[in-house]
């Protein structure tokens, strides 16, 4: 009882916050504001090399004096190897110590103001492009994904669009898009947002985010000249009003990530990955598809199945994956942070570390679908994301041989900022675009 209490929280939680495709806001400025800072400018050492963190407490820009505050110390998503209490006057500054192994420190500083708690963190980064993947790759990993492929190909699409009226623009027809996937009668939905100017154009499958809710499509690509499909990956329409969402996260998809977690046949995401490639397969088929460009994006879980689906499909041209979830899970098992869902960390591991769950982890996990990424890719996380941490990131982007490019906002957690939005955008309207003479 108290684990499956435990999994509707997690699980409820995780979808307050992770992101929809395009990204959930910049946390808004706190009334009370904890800093925290490694002394190396791009917070990067060497193994070996020391860090230290300094820190302070401010209200209103001015540092709040006699302030008491809690430290800890040690690797990310780990117990804390050390805990301290401090008063601090102004700035104050903490040696962090060291790593002997590429991966990531993290010192978090709280404290209470007026009885409600306040937090910062920095996180240091040893030599993050040397970290592997803890995660095995199943001998069989290619054959698995080919005849999964093979059998979903065999399925009819029977796609069906609704037009959305009070969606579509001057420039740009809305459609709730639905195909069936997978198998006979199950079937995905998604918001298709398709230029109106007669022509040939680029397409982009934007992938979402952990949790269950509506999508309002991408209408502003599309005015660019991007068809667009936004899609949903749990079977359900996507139009539908919030409380409905609400009660299937609460109730038949609760714990999603989980189901079927024993056998790699029924697990959940073998349904999704195969919906995302019939995704593709609609777009390609669209008489308004340029047959050329085709790019796929997303953040979190929507990250991990950009990555998997520019693996799975050649008909990808390009990719966007932001701090991308799923990737190298049994982290935990070696003593070091794990992906989302963290199937396998303290919380979880009593009921999920067993040898058949951490058998299909491998089949599903993007750090074994990287090594099989042959097309260009824009990459992005900060090494404060709780949620997917960089350790997990880089140990998925570590694998890939492709052409990539990382920016990197350090001090960010699991959110998007403006300036990485603006380069991922900038940088998949030059890879889909067509440029005039």
């Amino acid at each position: 009882m108290m684990a499956g209490k435990r999994l509707c929280w997690f699980v409820l939680v995780n979808c307050l916050l992770i992101f929809s495709a395009s990204g959930i806001a910049q946390p808004s400025r706190t009334f009370l504001t904890v800093n925290v800072w490694a002394d190396h400018t791009d917070w990067t050492y060497k193994t070996g090399e020391k860090v230290v963190f300094h820190y302070n407490v401010t209200l209103n820009n001015n540092e709040v004096p006699n302030c008491k505050v809690s430290i800890q110390l040690g690797p990310e998503q780990m117990q804390p190897s050390r805990v301290m209490n401090k008063i601090i006057n102004g700035h104050s500054s903490i040696e962090g110590g060291t790593m002997t192994k590429p991966g990531f420190l993290r010192c978090v500083v709280t404290t209470e103001y007026e009885g409600k708690i306040y937090r910062g963190l920095a996180t240091a980064a040893f030599e993050p492009l040397k970290i592997q993947p803890t995660t095995q790759l199943p001998a069989d990993f290619e054959k698995f994904w080919s005849e999964a492929k093979r059998q979903a190909a065999g399925i009819p699409a029977d796609a069906k669009l609704t037009l959305l009226p009070d969606r579509c623009t001057e420039k740009v027809n809305v459609y709730q898009l639905n195909v069936q996937a997978y198998r006979s009668g199950s079937r995905v939905y998604g918001i298709l947002s398709v230029p109106k100017k007669p022509g040939k154009y680029p397409a982009l499958l934007i992938l979402p985010g952990a949790g269950i809710r509506p999508y309002p499509g991408d209408v502003e690509t599309a005015e660019k000249g991007i068809i667009t499909l936004e899609l949903g990956i749990h079977g359900v329409p996507v139009t539908m009003e919030p409380l409905v969402y609400h009660n299937l996260a609460g109730g038949a998809l609760n714990a999603y990530p989980f189901m079927n977690l024993n056998n790699r046949d029924t697990y959940y995401y073998k349904r999704v990955y195969m919906a995302c490639l019939r995704a593709n397969d609609y777009l390609c088929s669209m008489p308004e598809y340029d047959g050329k460009q085709l790019a796929v994006y997303g953040g979190s879980q929507g990250g991990a199945l950009a990555i998997v689906t520019a693996a799975l499909d050649e008909r990808v041209k390009c990719l966007v994956a932001l701090y991308p979830a799923l990737s190298d899970m049994t982290g935990y098992l070696y003593g070091r942070a794990g992906g989302w869902p963290h199937m396998f960390n303290k919380a979880n591991a009593a009921i999920y570390a067993r040898p058949e769950n951490i058998l299909t982890s491998q089949y599903y996990d993007v750090a074994n679908f990287a090594r099989f990424i042959r097309v260009p890719g824009f990459y992005s996380w900060g090494f404060n994301d709780e949620t997917c941490p960089p350790t997990t990131a880089y140990a998925t982007y570590n694998q890939i041989a492709a052409p990539k490019s990382l920016f990197l906002i350090r001090d960010s957690g699991h959110h998007l900022y403006p300036e990485q939005k603006t380069k991922l955008y900038a940088w998949l309207a030059d890879k889909l675009l067509v440029k005039k003479e």
